[in-house]
């Protein structure tokens, strides 16, 4: 896809926006002045604010109460720094849930949840949908004029799912609106098996805990309704905003870490990058993900520059050492959160942020990083905290840059859904880590990639990997590509499915056509069990035996002899390949593609990325994680160091540099 022209996407912000949540309701008075002359020693520029102050803002029904977050809003405005202001609506208050109890989730078991955490609401219930935009006008109608504020903020990492009547209400309407009446829904979810016929819409209800496995076409579509119903929430909200406050970002903040598939972020995307709005992430580090560890911010930034369309994005949140939530935490090294903060900046994003501002005293995030720890302005991390806060200022030309990659992989989540429903093959071909897998050993190679959907218009990408992607109607899009020159590599048990996860007939589906090849059998294979293949290299979780219709035979099974395993095939000017099986050694069919890193020879581990403005002025990001310094061979300025850059300067182990590069 063409990037569109870049826009600025936080106006108000001078340079790169640097800062996080700020709760100062958490503390004294006496302790607000300290922030702000910490945020100003580390050259914060922007707060998120009033995430979870609903209590105090409306700690009763018609009760308002806005003297403290204006005296908020008015600290941050003295103190330089620009608020990024939330609307409070992520976490009802106890009185809100006690008076509205209809409005507390209901667990796919049929009992009723209660208050007391977080997130406790069912997006469904009319008196939750009513009392966010009653406090999202509020908010804007206040402070659209405030001259802290820099961007709203609409609830937090959307992610509830209710299986209660109001539910099924909802959902009842949004089959109608897609299917029309009940034959096309009992159509598209097959209901003649285990006569599941529907007669009568109020039979139809969310796919609750019941005696057998569900059928997994319904199970798919209340993925789809659920994620549908979120961003119609933050819709409405973003409505009620932007009537008051027109001139003025919206966003909300997107989970990217791990494997969080709770919303199609890519539907997501569209409503998000309209005029006035923001794409805006959270991502965490998982610290047991051994193999894509080092990898991981790059792919978060790849999944959010596709979701950004083009356009520049902002990390919203991150840690600035050990999350508590994960589970025993772990520290980050010396000069980690440095390279990893600027890591996202390389990839495109407008700014750092972190959760928090300043560690909690109490609360289930009480021990969570902060940029102040409990230990306070003394510690490494807040020293690392001030030195991020200089690099940001240093960095300010970069703004509205952007990344250009060499490739794409696939990613779709209602086909990470399609494999998440009953009845699948085989647990251990779930598509996230065999995405992270491929974007991990990209990243090892030197090449920048996007994440990317296979809908889009895919031709500036020399190649495209779709290692999983089970659920395709067609591959009018992928041919498309391909016949136009681009290289395509498609992993196994992809295209079998359509989008109302029905069996293609022919395996592989979709893909049979364009790849040449015809699936005769699926393989699965055991946790620990290898295939070994004739080029010397081997295969896991799966294997297939499968024909040529036109695809040339590159690498066969020796487990399965006379069986193919790889095949290519040249399809108008471009070509595409398919595998059979998940190989255990993806270097060795990386070497197949003409796909080049620009600097050969960099130790794995040493990654650079380049950010481009339309006018040509471009900066080389240089990312030293190993821990022993390496030679960048270009020439500029180190915006970092203020200092000339060679082709002999080294980059010293576990640093960066970041080269305004000679026109």
């Amino acid at each position: 896809m063409t990037p569109k022209p870049v826009r600025d996407i936080i106006p108000g912000i001078d340079g790169l926006a640097f800062g996080g949540d700020y709760n100062p309701e958490q503390w004294p008075r006496e302790v607000w002045e300290e922030d702000i002359a910490l945020m100003r020693e580390a050259g914060v520029n922007v707060a998120t604010v009033n995430v979870f102050s609903w209590a105090s803002i409306n700690p009763g029904p018609g009760k308002w109460e806005f003297g403290q977050l204006d005296d908020i809003m008015d600290l941050l405005e003295s103190g330089g720094v620009k608020a990024d202001l939330a609307t409070s609506t992520a976490s009802p208050p106890p009185w809100f849930s006690q008076a509205h109890p209809e409005t507390l989730p209901v667990a796919p078991e049929g009992h009723r949840l209660h208050y007391g955490a977080r997130a406790e609401y069912c997006p469904h219930a009319p008196a939750y949908q009513e009392a966010v935009v009653e406090m999202a006008s509020k908010l804007a109608e206040r402070y659209a004029g405030h001259p802290a504020l820099a961007m709203w903020h609409v609830g937090n990492e959307y992610y509830r799912t209710c299986f209660c009547d109001l539910a099924a209400a909802e959902f009842q309407a949004w089959l109608r609106d897609r299917y029309g009446d009940l034959d096309g829904l009992n159509d598209a979810w097959g209901t003649t098996f285990w006569s599941q016929t529907y007669t009568d819409w109020e039979q139809v209800l969310p796919p609750r805990a019941c005696a057998e496995t569900p059928n997994p076409s319904f199970v798919l579509d209340y993925r789809r309704f659920g994620s549908d119903a979120r961003l119609k929430l933050f819709n409405s909200e973003a409505a009620a905003i932007a009537e008051h406050s027109p001139d003025k970002p919206i966003t909300t903040n997107l989970m990217v870490t791990g494997n969080f598939a709770g919303n199609d972020y890519f539907r997501w995307g569209k409503d998000l990058n309209g005029e006035n709005r923001l794409i805006s992430v959270d991502h965490y580090l998982v610290p047991n993900d051994t193999i894509t560890y080092e990898p991981q911010v790059a792919y978060a930034a790849a999944l959010s520059r596709g979701l950004a369309h083009g356009h520049p994005w902002l990390l919203m949140e991150q840690s600035a050492n050990a999350s508590a939530w994960r589970g025993g935490g772990f520290a980050k090294r010396t000069g980690e959160q440095l390279r990893h903060s600027l890591g996202y900046v390389a990839h495109g994003s407008e700014g750092a942020m972190y959760f928090q501002w300043r560690a909690s005293r109490y609360g289930t995030e009480r021990w969570h990083a902060a940029m102040v720890p409990h230990g306070g302005r003394e510690t490494k991390t807040f020293q690392e905290v001030v030195q991020l806060g200089q690099w940001m200022k240093n960095l300010a030309e970069i703004k509205g840059s952007t990344v250009q990659s060499q490739a794409a992989i696939l990613l779709d989540f209602e086909s990470v859904w399609a494999h998440d429903t009953p009845g699948q093959l085989s647990s251990f071909m779930t598509p996230f880590p065999e995405l992270r897998r491929w974007h991990a050993a990209l990243w090892k190679r030197g090449i920048t990639c996007d994440i990317a959907h296979p809908a889009e218009d895919l031709s500036r990408y020399p190649v495209v990997f779709a290692p999983s992607l089970q659920m395709l109607d067609d591959d009018a899009n992928l041919r498309r590509y391909v016949e136009g020159g681009g290289t395509l590599v498609v992993g196994p048990f992809s295209g079998v499915t359509d989008r109302n996860e029905h069996v293609h007939p022919g395996m592989p589906g979709a893909l049979r056509d364009l790849l040449g090849v015809r699936v005769v059998e699926h393989v699965p294979l055991r946790e620990d069990e290898m295939v070994a293949l004739d080029d010397g290299t081997s295969g896991a979780f799966w294997a297939e035996t499968a024909a040529s219709e036109g695809a040339e035979v590159i690498v066969s099974y020796v487990d399965y002899p006379g069986t193919a395993a790889i095949f290519h095939r040249a399809v108008g000017s471009g070509q595409v390949w398919y595998l059979t099986t998940r190989p255990t050694d993806l270097n060795s069919f990386l070497d197949r593609l003409d796909l080049q890193p620009e600097f050969p020879g960099l130790p794995e581990g040493v990654e650079t990325v380049r950010r481009t403005h339309e006018d040509g002025r471009s900066y080389l990001f240089a990312l030293n994680h190993t821990d022993k310094e390496a030679t960048i061979p270009a020439s500029g300025h180190d915006l970092l160091a203020n200092t000339a850059w060679t082709p002999t300067t080294t980059l010293p182990a576990n640093t960066c540099a970041v080269i305004r590069e000679v026109r």
